[in-house]
């Protein structure tokens, strides 16, 4: 019922460098909200864009990827068995190649070589060795998913016939997603940005390399998202004393992100000319059936809830709401989170919609957005199962203090970000940019009107980076000074007469097969398109 001693070393390794990527990143997002408030100028030469590059990356890549891999070999240790040696070393080799690549981008981005933002588009070009680390982060994360899933497939050869652990399941899913959806930016990386910023050519086609990252761009929402929808499926429900609404629907919900959550990068370049606005529109269609997943997720949630509520006592409409264990940190945090995410997803349906976006698109509406669902939503959850993860995986036990202090770092969190998104996204409805430095615009009166919401989002900023600072602490704690004892790692079983698992949910072939149809018939065309009728190019602009 524990997760192998020797995997939670390689779990720890990742939750190491996650949570020093959450401290600097975190500071490198309160210079910027300091920054876009007019009060505030970088010291000693430091670029507005370089700090934004810093944050983008390693909150964006850096701090989710590493968190998602640590946490997924120890929910497969748990749940379908130690890993063999030979996965073990798997997981420490794309471990050290994450970290190298993580080093060499990080130090471009340090050295001001590579100031060209979170999403890297050309043509700003960055020094090779930036690209090369990133390629780098993503190789390193395949190899770890393979040892998961070799995990996996040994769990299904010894127990022929029987239905799978789900959490086991769920990370397969995320890294068969997360393979297929990287192909794009190792793509781009490998025959664009790494010829082109070597030398090698001098010029890029800017279009390709967009629709490449963001073929990728949009899954990798999923990839962040998909980790904390297992912790409320599966680990929240035994965090209240419930059980799993459906295993099937949990799993039926995973396979239909795996479906959709790719073939939809395309509704990130509305307003780019050169795609044929009938693919546009198929691929907004598409990214509007993952909406179904994500309600039946909120659905299954929210009965499993009401259910342990009412087991506790609570009678009328809301009375079963009362009794949910509103002071255990392990519930609340990630409960936060739940509720930011729909307003969250509310403004991804805005993003998304053909119309609508014409209003918002690259305004800091879109920021405010992302802010919410990752920042919130996704965050907040991964730190809710740090809470009890890290102990479980050292020995030691969150006290009360801790928890007390992990409710208080949440709080906190929530109110911080109602403030800051909040203004981000009235400020969008505005026309404020995003991806851009303090500016009056020559004394522009609409920009005039963006300040005071600037300097809401410095407040709302602030109290973030002290949130931050809280939860840095409990986790330094929870490393090395707790009390050391037992904390369990919450799974919950089906609730009784849910029925058994049907056995297609985890026929692999079947939906890889519908996936792969599902890409060619989104991206062929207008692939070819881009290639039939591609200009020369642009040669590379390092404005910084």
């Amino acid at each position: 019922m524990k997760v192998d001693s020797k995997d939670a070393k390689l779990a720890l390794a990742h939750i190491y460098v996650a949570f020093t990527a959450l401290l600097i990143g975190g500071l490198a997002g309160l210079l910027q909200v300091f920054v876009r408030s007019g009060a505030f100028e970088l010291p000693f030469g430091i670029g507005y864009y370089q700090v934004l590059t810093v944050h983008g990356v390693l909150l964006g890549l850096i701090l989710t990827t590493y968190f998602i891999m640590g946490f997924q070999i120890a929910a497969v240790s748990r749940t379908a068995g130690a890993l063999s040696s030979t996965q073990r070393k798997l997981g420490w080799i794309g471990f050290w190649l994450m970290t190298i690549g993580t080093i060499a981008a990080a130090s471009m981005v340090l050295l001001n070589e590579a100031s060209v933002l979170y999403t890297f588009y050309a043509p700003l070009q960055a020094h090779w060795i930036f690209y090369a680390g990133l390629a780098l982060v993503v190789v390193g994360s395949w190899i770890e998913g393979i040892a998961q899933i070799m995990r996996y497939a040994q769990w299904r050869k010894q127990n022929k016939g029987l239905t799978s652990p789900l959490l086991a399941f769920m990370a397969v899913v995320n890294n068969l997603m997360w393979f297929v959806a990287s192909l794009g930016v190792a793509i781009e990386v490998l025959f664009q940005l790494l010829p082109w910023s070597l030398g090698l050519v001098d010029r890029i086609d800017v279009l390709l390399s967009r629709t490449l990252f963001w073929y990728f761009g949009h899954a990798l929402v999923y990839f962040w998202l998909l980790p904390a929808y297992m912790i409320w499926y599966v680990v929240v429900p035994k965090v209240i004393g419930g059980k799993l609404f459906s295993d099937s629907l949990a799993r039926l919900s995973f396979m239909l992100f795996l479906l959709f959550s790719i073939p939809v990068g395309v509704h990130h370049q509305l307003t780019e000319p050169g795609i044929d606005g009938f693919w546009k529109f198929l691929q907004v269609v598409l990214t509007f059936f993952v909406i179904v997943p994500s309600l039946m997720t909120a659905f299954s949630m929210f009965a499993t809830f009401e259910l342990r509520g009412r087991e506790l006592g609570g009678k009328g409409i809301v009375g079963w709401f009362k009794q949910l264990p509103w002071k255990d940190s392990r519930f609340l945090v990630p409960f936060i989170g739940m509720v930011a995410f729909i307003p969250g997803g509310a403004g991804g349906i805005v993003n998304a919609s053909y119309q609508m976006n014409q209003l918002i698109h690259n305004t800091i509406w879109v920021t405010g957005h992302f802010h919410l669902t990752i920042a919130t939503a996704v965050v907040l959850t991964y730190f809710g199962a740090a809470f009890w993860l890290i102990p479980h995986i050292t020995g030691r036990t969150l006290t009360g203090r801790m928890n007390s202090l992990a409710n208080i770092a949440g709080i906190l969190w929530g109110v911080g970000m109602f403030i800051m998104s909040g203004a981000m996204h009235v400020a969008g409805l505005l026309g404020a940019p995003r991806r851009s430095e303090y500016s009056t615009y020559g004394g522009s009166e609409q920009a005039a009107e963006w300040i005071s919401y600037q300097l809401a989002q410095a407040i709302g900023g602030t109290i973030l980076f002290i949130s931050i600072l809280f939860i840095i602490g409990i986790v330094i704690n929870l490393l090395w000074f707790a009390p050391k004892g037992e904390e369990e790692f919450p799974v919950a079983e089906a609730t009784e007469g849910s029925g058994k698992t049907p056995a297609i949910l985890e026929n692999f072939k079947v939906w890889g097969v519908i996936l792969v149809a599902l890409i060619l018939i989104a991206y062929t065309f207008p692939i070819f398109e881009i290639l039939d009728n591609s200009p020369a190019g642009s040669k590379g602009f390092k404005l910084w």
